[in-house]
């Protein structure tokens, strides 16, 4: 193998995720975002797990179908707690809600994953990862919804930031909890 070869082509990411765009330069990845703009709203008696892929895919075929070519990357991470689907919180209020929820209880991660190339083949994965969070205060909750980092994060918080205070322990893929389990990414792209 010629060592000057690129690891991997340029994808296109169908996200504005901040954290997604941190993970793939963290790992230099080269890449575009461009933002799908989809329904992201679950369907009735739809499972967590299928929700999750459903979105990925349909986040990578909305932004493959505006492309002539290219590799277009989706993902959609959820929290998982009891049989309740935990996305963004809507408000301050919400946040609180999920994180009452969350303390001292194991929860999961989901991220479906899928990867188009335009004009070609389509692959939807998915990674799990457990999480536990520790009991929390009232007051633990009250500052943390008060920095606002619960605001645009699946279950209300960030693991790489100040949540990760209250994480007790995690089993499975640490950038699966942050939005994006890079290394699937990177053994399904080797499929294609």
């Amino acid at each position: 193998m010629n060592s000057s070869a690129p690891l991997f082509d340029k994808i296109i990411l169908a996200s504005g995720s901040p954290r997604r765009k941190e993970i793939l330069n963290s790992v230099g990845w080269p890449f575009e975002a461009i933002t799908a703009g989809i329904d992201e709203r679950q369907h009735a008696g739809e499972k967590p797990l299928d929700y999750v892929q459903r979105l990925a895919r349909e986040k990578a075929e909305a932004v493959a179908g505006k492309l002539e070519n290219g590799l277009v990357l989706g993902a959609d991470t959820t929290v998982v707690v009891g049989d309740q689907l935990l996305g963004q919180p809507a408000d301050d209020n919400d946040a609180r809600r999920m994180l009452q929820l969350l303390s001292g209880k194991w929860h999961e991660v989901l991220t479906g994953v899928a990867l188009v190339r335009v004009g070609g083949q389509t692959i939807v994965d998915y990674e799990r990862t457990r999480v536990r969070f520790v009991e929390m205060s009232e007051a633990e909750i009250d500052w943390y919804v008060s920095t606002g980092e619960p605001q645009g994060k699946a279950g209300a918080y960030a693991i790489q930031g100040k949540a990760g205070l209250f994480i007790e322990q995690i089993e499975g893929d640490y950038f699966n909890i942050v939005g994006l389990p890079i290394r699937l990414v990177y053994k399904m792209s080797a499929k294609l």
